[in-house]
């Protein structure tokens, strides 16, 4: 039988060594439950952070949960930007919303002139702006037209007001229709689940296009408060290594899995310890999109309360009668208890 030699004490911090209320106990005699990882020896200058538990830094569908203080820019700063991030309602109500400001504001304009459309009603501020709105469109019906020189003046800035409205409006449209994004499906938990013999966090990600995804890579990072020796609370940041972190093509599904070995920034802790933390496990995933050929992302997270150990996950692969692969994404989020191993299994020793 082989023996593992225990693993090196914790080196008390000065904060700990000076708390009254810190009894002494052997590891084995301390109750953890839900460990993931066996205790190691304390390989970072840091204690527990206390401040009240944070917001996630990444929401489940990707976008970021940050607000920002003092940050003197605008929107205006970087209105294209904008325009290209906003949501379809949002993009759609700033278009309809420039289209009857500008209309409106030269129908004021024809009416500065005084009466200087022919068929329209003096001082009507509806057929001013109803002749704006032919007039900015190319209509033309003919029922109303200019018929002073300050009313052609006009038509002619809002003419060409118009023209480079509709190629702006046009170039912004097929710019979002054109800009490629990934449709990438990630597992609402994650699980940790012994693999090889060594306990591994996994959780499963999907394509959920038809085409497939070239060159796709994905790197998991452990966002944990600290406090340095100096008293000073920092959120770090600690990569996790995978098992295989990037495959030639991504067209099914991918199970993404972390030894929580010694060298694992989880090794140690359990899921009352990353409570404790605040920690957060941010997934970023990149790869070449095959129609478009152009470098497509996603984004997710996980929270203690989303990494359930001792589970693992339903088999999602199998044939059909006739011997064809099938994958079934029903069973994409089910997870299995972990059966205990029977005693015909275990090794002599």
């Amino acid at each position: 039988m082989v023996t593992r030699p225990s693993p090196p004490p914790a080196e008390p911090s000065p904060q700990a060594s000076r708390s009254p209320a810190a009894p002494s106990h052997a590891p084995s005699e301390r109750p953890r439950p839900q460990r993931i990882g066996p205790r190691a020896g304390s390989r970072r200058a840091s204690v527990r952070c206390t401040r009240p538990p944070h917001q996630r830094i990444v929401t489940p569908d990707g976008t970021f949960n940050i607000q920002r203080l003092g940050d003197t820019s605008t929107v205006w700063g970087d209105i294209y930007h904008s325009m290209l991030t906003l949501p379809w309602v949002g993009f759609f109500g700033v278009i309809a919303l420039i289209y009857l400001v500008m209309n409106a504001l030269f129908a004021i304009a024809y009416l500065i002139g005084g009466d200087n459309i022919a068929n329209a009603r003096p001082g009507s501020f509806a057929d001013a702006f109803f002749f704006s709105v032919q007039t900015m469109a190319s209509i033309g019906y003919g029922a109303m037209y200019p018929q002073t020189t300050y009313a052609n003046v006009v038509v002619a800035i809002e003419a060409l007001t118009g023209l480079m409205g509709v190629a702006i409006a046009t170039g912004l449209l097929f710019a979002r229709f054109s800009r490629p994004t990934a449709r990438v499906r990630f597992s609402r938990v994650a699980v940790i689940a012994p693999y090889d013999g060594v306990p591994t966090l996994m959780f499963r990600t999907a394509n959920q296009r038809r085409n497939r995804m070239l060159e796709a890579q994905i790197c998991v990072t452990l966002v944990r408060n600290e406090v340095t020796r100096e008293g000073q609370s920092m959120r770090r940041f600690y990569d996790l290594s995978l098992v295989r972190s990037q495959t030639p093509i991504f067209a099914l599904s991918w199970t993404v899995m972390h030894a929580i070995d010694t060298n694992s920034p989880l090794y140690g802790l359990t899921l009352e310890d990353l409570e404790d933390l605040d920690a957060e496990l941010i997934v970023m995933l990149t790869g070449l999109d095959e129609t478009f050929s152009q470098t497509v992302h996603a984004r997710h997270s996980y929270i203690p309360a989303e990494i359930l150990p001792d589970r693992q996950f339903a088999d999602l692969f199998s044939y059909s009668p006739d011997g064809q692969f099938v994958i079934d994404y029903s069973r994409f989020d089910q997870v299995l208890a972990i059966a205990p191993p029977s005693p015909d299994a275990l090794p002599n020793c």
